[in-house]
């Protein structure tokens, strides 16, 4: 079962001595429908890995096996690692993104 969210594809990366190395690309999004249950609507949600993606259905697969329809055009966004636990407790990548320029640049 698929399950359809509004999404941002997020990019997560590790800045170590001012280089930046991709960690992994994962899905963050609100909620569309479920018909696995395990969300509700309007629940969010940040996904495993992305392993594959089927760009003509607009569905990607993760690491964990589940798979997510992608609805409409989606954004796309860069978080930081440290801050990737903020991004699976909920905070979106723009949130995190202004909470990281209001205070100074970092969070941690």
């Amino acid at each position: 079962m698929t399950i359809s969210i509004k999404f941002t594809l997020t990019l997560v990366f590790n800045l170590v001595f001012n280089q930046s190395d991709l960690v992994g690309k994962v899905l963050w999004g609100i909620v569309i429908d479920d018909p696995t249950c395990r969300f509700a609507g309007e629940d969010y949600v940040c996904t495993s890995q992305i392993m594959k993606v089927y760009i003509d259905k607009q569905v990607i697969e993760t690491a964990s096996g589940s798979f997510y329809k992608a609805i409409g055009k989606g954004q796309e966004a860069i978080v930081e690692f440290e801050d990737f636990e903020l991004l699976r407790n909920g905070f979106s990548p723009k949130q995190i993104w202004q909470m990281n320029r209001n205070s100074g640049g970092k969070l941690h």
